[in-house]
């Protein structure tokens, strides 16, 4: 994706314009749209690698250490090393970038899945044997429901990392608001290139923590009942 930026001379140089704003409206908002689809898909993909995942450590407990220990290692990884070391395999578009942030995001998922399924109570869990359910019954019908509270804590974190994290993209072209934020630096270090980039991360990781939130709240009534 292009970013064409039209610049407008601004001897103040103010960390906000709205001049600049209102001038690259279709620019900030193609980056914007990018960088939330990369981050949403991100976050899925992660959940959809990193549950299981935690399922497996949850089951066969001699695996948990060496799970964390693959995530957590993965997780110190510089980012810019993982693309140097991705791109030449899935070369440089969005593939490459998805790929380095699913891994770092895996971390915080499993770790969250495993202590929200180790939280079930015991109890809960001999009377669901004792109704005759089996290990994946009880799995999909007591205890992936119970430890919902967990997983949620973890795709938070998960989305609002990926949503820093997918700036990082703009080394191959492919960062959302992280090429409003490069382009501000290039642009002669234009503050309000670079504010307006950063301030759109912030309130896109903002509204998709709330929209997590409000998804937690629907998904654990009974959490709110003893809130309330």
């Amino acid at each position: 994706m292009s970013f064409r930026l039209s610049y407008r001379a601004d001897p103040g140089n103010p960390w906000f314009s709205w001049q600049y704003v209102r001038d690259n409206s279709e620019t900030v908002l193609n980056a914007l749209r990018e960088h939330t689809t990369l981050t949403l898909r991100a976050v899925l993909i992660a959940a959809l690698i990193a549950v299981p995942l935690a399922v497996v450590a949850y089951w066969f407990r001699p695996l948990t250490g060496p799970i964390l220990a693959l995530t957590g290692v993965l997780y110190t990884v510089p980012s810019l090393a993982l693309f140097a070391f991705v791109a030449p395999y899935l070369g440089i578009g969005v593939a490459t970038v998805l790929s380095v942030v699913v891994l770092y995001a895996l971390l915080v998922i499993v770790r969250n899945t495993v202590a929200g399924l180790n939280q079930v109570p015991a109890e809960v869990r001999e009377a669901a044997e004792g109704m005759g359910y089996g290990r994946w019954g009880r799995l999909v019908r007591i205890e992936l429901p119970l430890a919902v509270p967990g997983i949620l804590t973890g795709l938070r974190l998960a989305t609002v990392s990926t949503v820093a994290l997918v700036t990082v993209g703009v080394v191959i072209g492919r960062g959302g608001l992280g090429q409003i934020i490069f382009a501000g630096f290039q642009n002669n270090l234009y503050k309000a290139q670079i504010m307006t980039g950063t301030l759109l991360c912030v309130l896109l990781a903002l509204v998709l923590d709330l929209l997590l939130v409000g998804a937690g709240r629907l998904l654990t009534p009974w959490l709110r009942g003893r809130t309330g």
